[in-house]
């Protein structure tokens, strides 16, 4: 792999082994010493997020074990003028948790501990290193569960939910993470501590909570979080339905959403991807579709009944040349384990893939599939698709060898083609993976110059120094017109540079 390069906007870094050392030595004396690192070793592991891709070893890592070290921090930070990247468990797949070379990495992953669990009031407070699904298994014995289900949940951390704003197989009936976040406690760049939203149904004044979710970090760090419990359904049902042409797969997840239901989780995938799942987790995909819809009732079982009847009927009239529903819970989560495992899958047939996220209108879907399969005779590489399709919300996974000259670059020209084709139909370019550094410049297409200065307004609001997780997320002007001056040569988009492998 070649050695990481300087990005436009992260080049001529000021970080001297005086500087590491200048501010080391403060945050050793907020912390204990095991919780400030700096040597090469013990900061590689936080070169990069879940996106490999794009890596830069920190100057120094802080891990704090309270929320009284975590303003510390920030306030040393704020007075020596050290740039700060927030850091959760490091599953994001946007480079929105990649360091910056003379920067400081503040990783919450010690602040782990479910402070309170109110099984009357439905709620649980917890710290951003609490791991997603141990929120559920903390909850369980109240019959009661976190619905926003990242297929990262085992291991991602609700802070970098909250950061992010992720979803899930589930978010179609139950929501985002803004949807399950009641309050927020956190710490801004100088060291005071706001709570956003609260218990109640609503919160005075403006509505901060929802400006903060998805806000990747630029606005503070999170230390404490209340969630949203709901009751676990009693009976819950997947159809799996088989459709021999990939345009009759989406234009029967428009007409699902048209019928007036609700699934449960409404997921679709393509060929490609069953084919790369089957022999890893042996879910019983057909294998043979061009596409196969995963469509999830859940409630009382008269409800479950009737809702997969009508979805059924659905199907059957959009063309499904196979419908198999879920006999029991062991079937059910083993029709989901093939969607949740298409990722870890990928690595079996590629040596190397890439994540793209984006979300469009629903009667679009099978537009952008056709649009997506002839980008993959034009950039020569495959294209898995997966998606959370009952809200728009595509995952193609590009697949490339890094090994071999050009393959990555074609395969960020051939990503960055597919989020431009999901603005061209009325979507956005992401829909839970965020921005980070990933695409950024794909804002540049999304968005008009007085939009992005809007948003830079609402980070000087919280972040007037500019110091919290900067250059990501929002373009600059200077790189919105480097982004234009974007040439064509030899088939392949040429953008400008980010450290990469």
């Amino acid at each position: 792999m070649n050695a990481p390069v300087a990005a436009v906007d992260l080049a001529k870094p000021a970080f001297t082994p005086e500087r590491q050392r200048e501010v080391a030595a403060a945050l050793r004396t907020l912390l204990p010493e095991y919780c400030v690192l700096f040597n090469e070793e013990d900061t590689r592991p936080y070169e990069c997020d879940g996106l490999a891709a794009f890596r830069q070893l920190p100057m120094v890592v802080v891990l704090p074990e309270n929320e009284a070290q975590v303003v510390r921090i920030l306030q040393t930070c704020r007075d020596l003028q050290v740039r700060i990247v927030p850091r959760g468990a490091g599953t994001g797949l946007s480079g929105g948790a990649m360091p910056i070379a003379d920067g400081v990495v503040l990783s919450t992953a010690r602040l782990n501990r479910i402070v309170r669990l109110d099984p009357l009031a439905r709620t649980a407070v917890v710290q951003p290193g609490v791991r997603n699904l141990a929120i559920s298994d903390a909850a369980a014995p109240h019959g009661l569960y976190y619905a926003p289900d990242p297929s990262s949940q085992i291991a991602c951390t609700i802070g970098g939910n909250v950061a992010e704003n992720s979803g899930g197989v589930h978010c179609l009936k139950y929501g985002l993470t803004v949807h399950n976040v009641m309050r927020v406690r956190m710490v801004t760049i100088d060291g005071d501590i706001v709570e956003l939203g609260g218990a109640a149904l609503d919160a005075p004044g403006l509505d901060l909570l929802a400006v903060f979710i998805g806000s990747e970090g630029m606005l503070g760090v999170v230390t404490e979080v209340t969630v949203r419990l709901i009751p676990k359904p009693p009976l819950a049902r997947v159809i799996m339905a088989s459709f021999d042409d990939i345009v009759k797969g989406g234009n029967a997840v428009a007409s699902v959403i048209a019928a007036g239901i609700i699934p449960a989780g409404l997921e679709m995938m393509d060929k490609t991807s069953s084919r790369m799942v089957e022999p890893f987790v042996k879910a019983g995909y057909d294998v043979n579709a061009a596409a196969i819809l995963l469509c999830e009732s859940d409630g009382m079982p008269e409800e479950v009944e009737e809702e997969i009847g009508r979805m059924t009927a659905v199907l059957e009239a959009s063309g499904a040349t196979a419908i198999t529903v879920s006999q029991n819970e062991s079937e059910r989560l083993k029709f989901w384990s093939g969607r949740k495992n298409a990722f870890p899958a990928a690595g079996r047939i590629s040596p190397d893939y890439y994540c793209m996220d984006g979300t469009i209108p629903r009667k679009n879907l099978a537009q952008v599939l056709l649009g997506i399969e002839a980008m993959e005779a034009k950039y020569g590489l495959r294209c898995a698709n997966v998606f959370h399709a009952g809200d728009g919300n595509l995952h193609p996974l590009i697949l490339f060898d890094a090994n071999i000259p050009g393959e990555f670059h074609r395969a960020e020209a051939f990503g960055a083609e597919i989020l431009e084709l999901c603005v061209a139909v009325g979507g956005t370019i992401t829909g839970e993976h965020g921005v980070g550094i990933e695409k950024i410049n794909s804002m540049c297409v999304q968005f008009s110059r007085a939009e992005l200065d809007a948003f830079f307004a609402v980070k000087r609001a919280f972040d007037t120094a500019f110091l919290l997780n900067p250059n990501k997320a929002i373009p600059t002007l200077q790189r919105c017109a480097e982004y234009g001056k974007m040439h064509v040569r030899n088939g392949q988009l040429k953008f400008p540079d980010l450290p990469r492998f």
